[in-house]
């Protein structure tokens, strides 16, 4: 499977959180490399179930923050998105 990563976060111990989008189905996820000491291996989770966790912790503040950065002041002639306030 081929896979786009970016990554958003990284612990002190070591563990690092990755944005990704499998190139074939263009599907988002988030993967979770854990420390080497802690034998380095990797948990696919799916972004909702990341999110839904509910947490405030700085891997799930870091996945808003990069989110947030997605959404730019759009241009009002060239962007589908409407301002909801503007009613």
């Amino acid at each position: 499977m081929s896979e786009i990563m970016r990554e958003f976060a990284s612990s002190s111990n070591g563990d690092r959180w990755f944005l990704c989008r499998d190139e074939v189905t263009a599907n988002g996820y988030v993967l979770h490399q854990a420390n080497l000491p802690s034998g380095g291996s990797k948990s696919r989770i799916e972004i909702g179930d990341f999110l839904g966790r509910g947490s405030s912790s700085p891997e799930h503040q870091a996945l808003l923050h990069l989110i947030g950065t997605l959404v730019n002041a759009p241009s009002a002639q060239t962007s589908p998105w409407r301002d909801s306030s503007a009613r």
